[in-house]
């Protein structure tokens, strides 16, 4: 059984209650509005039954009528502080006291202070952050950028991977949803490591990123070294399916871009600001990027922003020349506040020391156990808050698991209070950074619960 609260206000959020008729008739009219009016995502539009999310605080979620959930979503992966921080929340409505708008040509103190954040906490060399409204418009920026700053016109992203849904970033989408929508040009694809279910028939994680590394190497040279501006990548491939990269293979992409005069551009939308205990997740591969892409993750979602960390050497190819780009909403202010209260916030509650602590301390041996209790859980791999288990109808043939089923397990995590995020035969776990043990307690036996349940017959 799911918790019940009184009402949708955070104050009122940890009281149980039984649901009254007005508050169900809210759930109600909020579907009813949005069936009528709201196109959504990626979606057929006609037997859509959206969820009802009310409020939330912390990693919990809720509809009107006091239903609550564990949000082991995040959302879209992006909840990293919580919901509903107040130190965030104050910084926003503190700024639209203040001024709740302008231009990006002017020079803001917010602004200011959110690049000064953001660059503090990458590595040395990167000075300038160039704002945009979201990831996907990262994306298109530091394309942008590679292809001035190079003269070139091919990107290299992987097959298995999100980058967005504008005109470049979903072309350099390895998914299914590029297809439809491939009107940018230059954009090549490789296959990334994936050793469970390895392109490169290899045993060991060395086999995989050796092989990987040479197979990148023979598209570049195919493709001719000297027309490709960058190679484009997730850190961690997060819709994928959270696709660790063995040891070793960030390094060796960065050597061979620096062998073909090539620029490496890390995409770290969603893998970014704390997910997988870190600040940036190549910061757990010792590697160095030209270009990284945010978005998300900086400032939880709360207010939409995204953004390009440039590396001193491309920001100055642009000192006499004018780039070519811009955005009204670059750096908005009310972004800008709230990534300031983010950051601030998660740097005095180590938010991402807990994400780390979490992820080797509680979450990750909890999956393991659900794998070795549950034979349908072919693979468990992940870091920090930053997990997927991988659902398979055997073992030995690695068939995965069919979308009906999964719909039916999504269905039951659901009927047991817990908001999951599936993506194909796999479970994403990957509640918000502040999540504590208990909390992971819960969901654990929640997930236990649903797969124990005969889903294969």
């Amino acid at each position: 059984m799911t918790d019940t609260i009184a009402s949708t206000s955070t104050s009122d959020s940890s009281e149980e209650s039984t649901p009254n008729s007005a508050l169900l008739d809210m759930d109600a009219r909020t579907v009813e509005l949005d069936r009528a009016h709201v196109f959504h995502s990626w979606s057929a539009q006609g037997a859509l039954k959206p969820l009802v999310l009310a409020g939330g605080l912390g990693s919990k979620v809720w509809d009107h009528s006091g239903r609550v959930y564990l949000d082991f979503s995040s959302q879209l992966v992006n909840v990293n502080i919580g919901h509903q921080h107040p130190a965030v929340i104050k910084g926003i409505i503190d700024q639209a006291n203040l001024m709740a708008t302008v231009a990006p040509s002017t020079a803001n103190i917010a602004r200011g202070e959110a690049a000064k954040r953001i660059v503090d906490r990458a590595p040395d060399g990167f000075n300038k952050v160039f704002f945009t409204n979201g990831g996907a418009d990262a994306i298109e920026n530091a394309i942008r950028m590679a292809r001035l700053h190079t003269g070139r016109d091919k990107v290299l992203s992987t097959y298995r991977s999100y980058h967005g849904n504008t005109g470049a970033a979903v072309v350099a989408t390895g998914d299914w949803r590029r297809i439809p929508n491939e009107f940018s040009r230059g954009h090549v694809h490789f296959f990334g490591p994936y050793q469970y279910r390895s392109e490169f028939w290899a045993t060991t994680p060395e086999q995989e990123c050796e092989r990987a590394l040479h197979h990148l190497e023979r598209v570049l040279v195919s493709e001719g070294s000297a027309s490709i501006a960058a190679v484009l990548i997730e850190s961690v491939p997060g819709t994928a399916g959270v696709l660790i990269p063995p040891a070793g293979y960030l390094a060796g992409i960065r050597a061979l871009c620096d062998k073909y005069g090539i620029l490496l551009i890390l995409d770290e939308v969603m893998a970014g600001f704390g997910r997988t205990g870190k600040w940036f997740a190549f910061q757990n591969h010792d590697v160095t990027p030209d270009l990284i892409t945010f978005a998300k993750g900086v400032n939880s979602g709360y207010v939409p922003v995204g953004g390009v960390i440039i590396s001193d050497a491309i920001a100055a190819s642009f000192d006499t020349t004018v780039f070519p780009g811009g955005l009204t909403y670059s750096g908005h202010p009310l972004a800008m506040a709230s990534i300031i209260a983010a950051l601030d916030a998660m740097e005095a509650e180590d938010i991402v020391g807990n994400a780390e602590r979490i992820g080797r301390d509680v979450l990750g041996p909890g999956l393991a156990a659900l794998q070795a209790k549950h034979p349908i859980i072919g693979d468990v791999r992940g870091v920090g808050v930053f997990w997927a288990l991988e659902l398979v109808t055997n073992r030995d043939t690695k068939e995965p698991v069919a979308a009906p089923i999964m719909g039916r397990i999504k269905a039951e995590l659901l009927a047991r209070g817990l908001l999951p995020f599936l993506a194909d035969n796999r479970i994403h776990v990957v509640p918000p950074c502040v999540v504590t043990a208990d909390e992971v307690a819960q969901a654990l036996a929640i997930y236990d619960e649903v797969l124990s349940l005969d889903l294969l017959a």
